[in-house]
C-alpha cells in the first residue's frame, strides 16, 4: 500500500473555542488510496489521545496504529476509499502545537492556544475544503477520536454520510477528569518542568511524563486482561528495567512509560488531556444530548466494549438512545474486547465485520 504523508499549511485563521486564535497552522496528514472523480469516497480517520496521523502502513519500522483495519481488501478498503488521517493540532507529531514557533519566531511551549474537540473538527473542515472534499463517506475514530467523529456529525451534518463512534462518550466523566489532573500534576511537579518552559533550559520532565503515562496506561487496560497476561508473575531477573522491580506488571509499565516519555512532549500531554476534559457535546444545548443530536443527518454506528472501564458501555448506550429519541438512524454494538479501553485498536472478526458492513451499507 502506498502511503502519502504531507505537512499541509492552512493559511487561514482558526478561531478557537477558548477565544484565542491561530493565524495559520500546519496539519501533518497521511493519505491512503485515491480520491475518485466525484470526490465522494473520502474517509476521515480520527486518532485517540496520544495517536498520530500514522494510522496504517510501515514507517521507520513502526506499523500504523490501525494497520489491520486500513488497506487493500481490509476493513476500510483502500481499493475503494480514500482515507485521510490527520495528526491533531496540539500534538507533537508534526502538526502545529507547543513545539511549533509563533509569529515572533519563539516556541509556543505552554502558550499554545487551549483547544477543544470542536477546534480539531474546524481545522479538519478547513483541510477538507483545501482538498476539495465536500462530504465524507465516513468519519470514524476511537476514544478521543470517537468524540471527534460525534462532533463532526453535530457541527457539519451535511458533510458526513456515516459516523463511527468507537469506545467513546458524549462527555468526559468526572472520574476521567480527576485522573487526568493527577497525570498533569505529576508532570508539573517534575523539577525539570520549569513551568512549561523546559526546552529553554534544554530539559524535559521525563520522569513526570513517564509516571503520568504509567497511570494513564492502567486506565486503558482491563483487570481481566492484566490478570491473564501478568497475574502475579515475577519478572525475570535478566530483563528487569530496574533492580527494585518484582512483578512483570511493574516491569511492563516501567517499560511502556519510559518509551512513551522518549517520544512525546509534556506540554502536548497537558494540553491534550484538557481537550478531553472539556468535551461535552450537549454543552450549549441546555445540557440535552437529544437536542445536541437533532441536526445529525449521518447514519451512526456506536461500538462499546464490556471490558472498557474508561468509557463503559453505558456511555455508548447513552449516545445511541439519545440518537434514536432524536429520530436518527443509529446502530449499537457491544463487544467483550480483551484489552479494556484499548480494545478498539485490536482486530477481531465481529468487530471488523460490523465496521465493514456499516461502511458498505446503503
Amino acid at each position: 500500500m502506498i502511503v502519502k504523508t504531507k505537512k499541509i499549511l492552512i493559511n487561514s485563521e482558526l478561531e478557537c473555542a477558548s477565544g484565542e486564535a491561530l493565524e495559520n497552522f500546519e496539519l501533518m496528514t497521511d493519505f491512503y488510496g485515491e480520491l475518485n472523480k466525484k470526490k465522494d469516497n473520502a474517509v476521515l480517520v480520527c486518532h485517540a489521545f496520544s495517536g498520530s496521523h500514522h494510522a496504517a502502513g510501515k514507517r521507520d519500522g513502526n506499523i500504523g496504529w490501525w494497520d489491520e483495519f486500513i488497506g487493500p481488501d481490509k476493513t476500510i478498503d483502500t481499493n475503494r476509499f480514500y482515507v485521510v488521517s490527520v495528526n491533531n493540532l496540539g500534538s507533537c507529531f508534526g502538526s502545529s502545537g507547543p513545539l511549533s514557533k509563533d509569529k515572533n519566531g519563539e516556541r509556543f511551549n505552554n502558550n499554545f492556544p487551549q483547544l477543544e474537540v470542536i477546534d480539531w473538527v474546524e481545522s479538519q473542515k478547513m483541510l477538507a475544503d483545501k482538498l476539495g472534499i465536500k462530504k465524507w463517506h465516513l468519519v470514524i475514530g476511537g476514544s478521543l477520536g470517537g468524540m471527534q467523529s460525534l462532533q463532526w456529525a453535530v457541527s457539519y451534518p451535511k458533510m458526513v454520510k456515516k459516523v463511527g463512534i468507537l469506545a467513546a462518550a458524549a462527555k468526559t466523566s468526572s472520574q476521567n477528569i480527576a485522573l487526568n489532573e493527577v497525570e498533569r500534576e505529576v508532570i508539573r511537579k517534575d523539577s525539570d518542568f520549569h513551568d512549561g518552559k523546559y526546552l529553554e533550559f534544554n530539559k524535559s520532565p521525563v520522569k513526570g511524563l513517564k509516571a503520568a503515562r504509567m497511570l494513564g496506561h492502567i486506565t486503558y487496560l482491563s483487570a481481566k486482561n492484566m490478570d491473564q497476561r501478568f497475574g502475579r508473575k515475577l519478572q525475570n531477573t535478566d530483563s528487569k528495567i530496574a533492580e527494585d522491580i518484582d512483578f512483570e506488571i511493574e516491569n511492563y509499565l516501567q517499560y511502556k512509560g519510559g518509551k512513551f516519555a522518549e517520544s512525546f512532549d509534556a506540554n502536548s500531554y497537558i494540553l491534550l488531556t484538557k481537550v478531553m476534559d472539556k468535551f461535552d457535546i450537549a454543552h450549549g444545548y441546555d445540557d440535552s444530548l437529544e437536542s445536541a443530536l437533532e441536526n445529525i443527518r449521518a447514519e451512526v454506528l456506536v461500538v462499546s466494549f464490556t471490558s472498557d472501564w474508561m468509557f463503559p458501555t453505558s456511555n455508548g448506550k447513552e449516545i445511541c438512545l439519545a440518537s434514536i429519541k432524536a429520530n436518527k438512524k443509529c446502530s449499537y454494538i457491544e463487544l467483550e474486547g480483551e484489552h479494556g479501553h484499548d480494545s478498539f485498536l485490536y482486530p477481531n472478526e465481529d468487530y471488523q465485520n460490523a465496521i465493514k458492513n456499516f461502511i458498505e451499507s446503503r
